[in-house]
């Protein structure tokens, strides 16, 4: 959504009052650290390219993308967490469990669409508060930001 306020206001314009309304947005990576935050950014530059290639080559290089970087570092999350490590800060550590297919679609959703939004914690709760919305609670573990709040 371009703007991601305006449509989450309209989503709660149509629930009635005492209704949940869940959301799930990109977080900005507030609660990462710096290196992980730099990672990002050298990774949104990729994302700014394969997303506007054709639809085809660029199915192509999400898949590659995969392949070549979700499955092998969610495994070595995997397998690191067989061992007793903690793997929290291990990037893509969350599809450790997760089929091929989810770190598939997962990188066409990242690397696929020209427009990606990120958010902090106090930014989504403003929007959810601004829309209407009132106890509004956010999941603290991953995938981040989940966020309930009800409508006032």
């Amino acid at each position: 959504m371009p703007d991601t306020a305006a449509a989450l206001e309209a989503c709660v314009r149509k629930l009635k009052k005492g209704a949940p309304f869940l959301v799930y947005l990109y977080y900005a990576f507030d609660n990462r650290p710096r290196w992980y935050r730099f990672v990002w950014k050298l990774s949104d530059w990729l994302r700014r390219a394969i997303s506007n290639l054709p639809p085809r080559v660029k199915d192509a290089f999400c898949d590659a993308l995969a392949a070549i970087l979700y499955w092998p570092l969610a495994r070595g999350a995997r397998l690191a967490s067989h061992t007793g490590l903690p793997v929290s800060r291990f990037p893509l550590f969350m599809y450790r469990d997760r089929s091929f297919y989810s770190m598939r679609t997962d990188a066409r959703d990242r690397f696929g669409t020209p427009l990606e939004k990120r958010f902090r914690m106090h930014e989504i709760r403003e929007m959810m508060t601004q829309a209407g919305l009132v106890e509004v609670r956010f999941s603290d573990s991953p995938p981040y930001w989940c966020a309930l709040g009800i409508k006032g």
